[in-house]
C-alpha cells in the first residue's frame, strides 16, 4: 500500500512520541497544559461503556431526551447537558434494513434537534431532517430507514440545528451509532470509545465561548473518552479487540497512537477497506469515526491523541483555546497474563465502489474562506462557503438525483476545514492535485489549510434537502455551511 500523507484520514509509518505523564495518586493536575478547571479530575478508573440499545426484529425504537442535569465527568459532579442522563448518551446498534424510531424530547431551555451524522438515510419528513426545529418543551418523533445495503460501521448522532450546535455538542449532547456486520467479524471484544473534550471551571460549570474561541473552534481543557479521563483498559496477550472510535469534538483533531500494539483499521466513517490496513496512527477530523482492531502484546501502552498542526490564523490565535502542539494521554491499555489462541485471519471484506471508473456529470468548486467581515464579533473572521454565510432560506447547490459529481474543495484560509455532507458519502480522489490511489470514502473529509481535495459523490437511493458545512462546529454555527438539493 502506498504511503498516505498527513492529507489523509489515516497516516502510516508515523514516528513515535514520548507518552504525556498525568497525575500521580489517581488525580490529574494537569491534561495537555497547565489550567486551574482540571484540578480535583479523577483518572484512572476501568473504562466505562454507555448504555447500549439493539434492534429486534428489524426495530430499534427508543426515547431520547436532552436535558441539563448533574452528571458525572471526569470524576467530578458537573453542570452539563445530556441524553437520558448520560454523557455519551446510549448507543444504538442496529443492523442494515432496520428501521430506527426515536422520540426525541428536549427538555433544554433553547430549541434542538437530531442529526444522525453518517448514516445513509433520507434526509425529508421526520428523518434525518436538518429543517426540523424541537422547540423548548416539546417533542417529535423521527424515524429512519435503514436500506437493505446500508455500509456496516460506526456512526454518531448528536444536534444540528443552527446556531446552538457547538454549545450543545461541546455541553455534552452526542452518542453512537453501530450498524452491525452482516458477518460478525471474529474478535474477543469490543469496545466502544467516544473521545470529545470540554472546559470545566471550579463550580463544575462550562464557561461559554469567547469570540476567539469561536474564530478558532473550541477546544476544552480536558480530553474525554467515554466521559472519563485516562480511563485504564486490560486484555489478555494475544487478544484481537475491536475498538469503535467517535470523534466527538467540537473542533480539536485526533493524531492517535497506541505504541507496542499491533492495529489493524478495518474503515474510516462507512468505507471499509477490501484488506484491513496495518497502521501506526489515524487520524480523525471532528466528526470522524474509527473502526480499528488492537491485538494485543504484553506490556503497557497508552493510547495518545499527538500533536496536529490544524493551522493558524495570523495571529489572531494569541489568547485563544487553540491547541497546535498539544499532546493528551486519553486511555491506559495493559495486557498480561497467559496468551490465548490468535482469532482467524480477518476476511476480506466486500469490495468498494470505485467512481474513478464512472462517468461524471457536473464538476463544480466549494472555496472555504476566512474573511475579514461583520460575523464572529465584528472585527472576527467571518468564515464563509464560496464567500456566502448559510441562510436557511437560499438552496446553494442543485444536483441531479441518481448522478456522479465531482467537487474541488478549495481551502484558501490558513485554518484547517473538515467538510461534511450528509447522506451522501464521498470518496476522495485527489488531494492537492496529487491522485490518491487507495479506495478512500469518507463522510467527513478534511481539506487541510491552504490546500485543494477532490471529491466523487453518488447522489442515489434519496432526493431532498439537506447541508453541507464545515465539522468544527463553531465554523457551521457562523455560517460555513450550505444547502444542496437533489432532484
Amino acid at each position: 500500500m502506498p504511503e498516505i500523507s498527513r492529507r489523509n484520514a489515516l497516516i502510516l509509518g508515523g514516528v513515535g512520541v514520548a507518552s504525556v505523564a498525568v497525575g500521580g495518586t489517581g488525580f490529574v493536575i494537569n491534561q495537555g497544559r497547565s489550567s486551574g478547571s482540571t484540578l480535583g479530575t479523577i483518572a484512572g478508573k476501568s473504562l466505562v461503556e454507555p448504555t447500549e440499545f439493539r434492534s429486534a426484529d428489524g426495530l430499534l425504537s427508543v426515547d431520547l431526551e436532552t436535558a441539563p442535569q448533574r452528571v458525572t465527568i471526569a470524576g467530578r459532579d458537573v453542570n452539563a447537558l445530556s441524553y437520558n442522563g448520560g454523557v455519551p448518551g446510549p448507543t444504538l446498534r442496529v443492523r442494515a434494513g432496520d428501521t430506527l424510531t426515536v422520540n426525541l424530547k428536549n427538555g433544554l431551555t433553547d430549541p434542538s434537534n437530531l442529526h444522525v451524522h453518517g448514516l445513509h438515510v433520507s434526509p425529508e419528513g421526520n428523518s434525518d431532517n436538518m429543517f426540523v426545529t424541537v422547540e423548548a418543551g416539546s417533542s417529535f418523533d423521527y424515524q429512519y430507514e435503514l436500506p437493505a445495503d446500508h455500509p456496516p460501521g460506526v456512526y454518531w448522532y448528536h444536534p444540528h440545528l443552527h446556531g446552538f450546535v457547538a454549545e450543545q455538542v461541546f455541553s455534552g449532547l452526542y452518542g453512537a451509532i453501530i450498524v452491525e456486520d452482516p458477518k460478525p467479524i471474529a474478535v474477543d471484544r469490543e469496545r466502544l470509545l467516544v473521545i470529545s473534550d470540554i472546559t470545566l471551571d471550579a463550580s463544575g460549570n462550562i464557561p461559554a465561548a469567547s469570540p476567539m474561541d469561536e474564530m478558532a473552534g473550541r477546544e476544552g481543557d480536558l480530553v474525554l473518552v467515554n466521559g472519563q479521563l485516562t480511563p485504564d483498559m486490560t486484555a489478555r496477550s494475544g487478544e484481537r479487540e475491536r475498538w469503535r472510535i467517535v470523534n466527538a469534538s467540537v473542533s480539536r483533531y485526533l493524531r492517535l497512537r497506541l505504541d507496542g500494539q499491533q492495529l489493524t483499521l478495518l474503515g474510516i466513517d462507512s468505507g471499509r477497506f477490501e484488506s484491513p490496513q496495518e497502521v501506526d496512527e489515524i487520524l480523525l477530523a471532528p466528526g470522524n469515526r474509527a473502526d480499528l482492531l488492537v491485538t494485543g502484546s504484553a506490556g503497557t501502552a497508552t493510547l495518545r491523541a499527538l500533536s496536529y498542526d490544524r493551522g493558524s490564523a495570523g495571529g489572531m490565535m494569541m489568547g485563544g483555546g487553540f491547541r497546535n502542539g498539544e499532546e493528551v494521554a486519553l486511555a491506559t491499555f495493559t495486557v498480561g497474563g497467559e496468551g490465548v489462541d490468535p482469532q482467524p485471519a480477518i476476511p476480506r471484506q466486500p469490495a468498494q465502489r470505485d467512481l474513478r471508473t464512472e462517468t461524471v456529470n457536473a464538476r463544480r468548486e466549494l472555496i472555504f474562506a476566512m474573511g475579514m467581515g461583520g460575523g464572529m464579533g465584528g472585527s472576527m473572521m467571518t468564515p464563509t462557503i464560496n464567500g456566502r454565510q448559510f441562510e436557511s432560506s437560499r438552496v446553494d447547490t442543485t444536483v441531479q438525483f441518481d448522478s456522479v459529481e465531482e467537487w474541488l474543495l478549495t481551502n484558501t484560509s490558513t485554518l484547517d476545514h473538515p467538510l461534511h455532507l450528509h447522506v451522501w458519502p464521498m470518496q476522495i480522489v485527489e488531494q492537492d492535485g496529487q491522485p490518491v490511489d487507495t479506495l478512500l470514502w469518507q463522510d467527513v473529509v478534511n481539506i487541510p489549510a491552504r490546500s485543494t481535495t477532490r471529491v466523487r459523490i453518488a447522489f442515489e437511493d434519496f432526493s431532498g434537502k439537506t447541508v453541507y458545512h464545515c465539522h468544527i462546529l463553531d465554523h457551521e454555527d457562523n455560517g460555513m455551511m450550505g444547502i444542496i438539493a437533489a432532484n
